[in-house]
């Protein structure tokens, strides 16, 4: 009887003295997060975890990350996320604390009032390459006979690059390189009655990888050709008005040097054929051509006419 008491006294004695060091300590008695793991698509990185469930309370969590650099040079030191604040759901978006193509690892910590879990590593680290690149949501529309493509914006980090063409067989296809999503860009100018269509992808140079493209959309616009009789009669009305335009300027020219230089005939009546001085000739005898007259209205309009 007294063997069994002192066997188990030490065993005693260590569990009590357990608790009261954990107790004296303030030694985190929270659980920590589990299930970290890193969703990426589009080059958009958000860290998640399990939550840690104390009911009727509200948990904050602390998220801190450790690049290449940081593992290699800087002695394993972990660095704050951008979100420096605790947060009190169980995600992060640790899109602005990756920016180079390395290896990157998360840890994250539970929060109650003075209570602090252990921390809890990521299981394999994450390289930003690894991302899930989706072709971007098309609208191609017309602005006249202009042809018109708006992308979905997917962030700063992302370019696109669209094909287009004209819908018939062997066409040649173009391609433009677009910036930014959430503008609309014009491509081309469009035939009447002809189909264009277009497609796009999503580039991303800093890891060097493109998504699949896009479905292909159509646009056309409708026959404008002018009709064939309005054609002709266009075509004439070219003709006659090349041909009248002389015309006029010859018969203006005309009435404007009969206006100022008339031609003076002398009557009959004031002719002398008998004289042998032959003062008038018998023939009509013009006088200064540039002698100034003044003709009346009804004049202008017989010699106009």
């Amino acid at each position: 009887m007294i063997l069994e008491e002192t066997s188990t006294s030490p065993t005693l004695w260590f569990l009590c003295t357990l608790m009261l060091s954990l107790l004296a300590d303030g030694v985190a008695v929270l659980p920590a997060p589990q299930n970290l793991s890193v969703h990426s698509t589009n080059m958009k990185h958000i860290l998640t975890w399990s939550p840690v469930v104390v009911p009727g309370q509200t948990i904050y969590y602390s998220v801190q990350y450790q690049g290449e650099y940081e593992s290699l040079y800087l002695s394993h030191m972990w660095i704050p996320s951008h979100w420096d604040s605790p947060i009190a759901k169980p995600e992060c978006d640790v899109t602005d604390d990756i920016t180079a193509t390395v290896w990157y690892n998360f840890r994250v910590s539970a929060t109650l009032g003075s209570q602090t879990s252990a921390w809890s590593i990521l299981e394999h680290p994450f390289n930003r390459n690894s991302t899930v690149l989706t072709p971007p949501k098309t609208e191609v529309t017309k602005d006249g006979s202009h042809m018109v493509i708006e992308l979905e914006d997917l962030g700063p980090h992302l370019e696109f690059n669209v094909v287009y063409w004209r819908s018939e067989p062997d066409a040649e296809e173009r391609s433009k390189l677009i910036k930014n999503g959430g503008i609309s860009v014009h491509l081309q100018t469009m035939e009447p009655g002809a189909k264009y269509c277009a497609k796009a992808q999503t580039l991303v140079k800093a890891i060097e990888r493109r998504s699949a493209f896009s479905r292909v959309e159509c646009v056309e616009v409708e026959g404008e050709a002018l009709p064939l009789a309005l054609a002709l009669f266009a075509f004439v009305g070219f003709l006659l008005t090349l041909a009248l335009v002389p015309l006029f300027i010859w018969k203006v020219g005309k009435v404007l040097r009969d206006s100022c230089c008339p031609t003076v005939v002398l009557p009959d009546t004031l002719k002398i054929t008998n004289s042998p001085q032959k003062l008038i000739s018998s023939r009509k005898e013009e006088v200064e051509p540039c002698a100034m007259s003044v003709l009346s209205s009804e004049d202008l309009l017989r010699a106009w006419i």
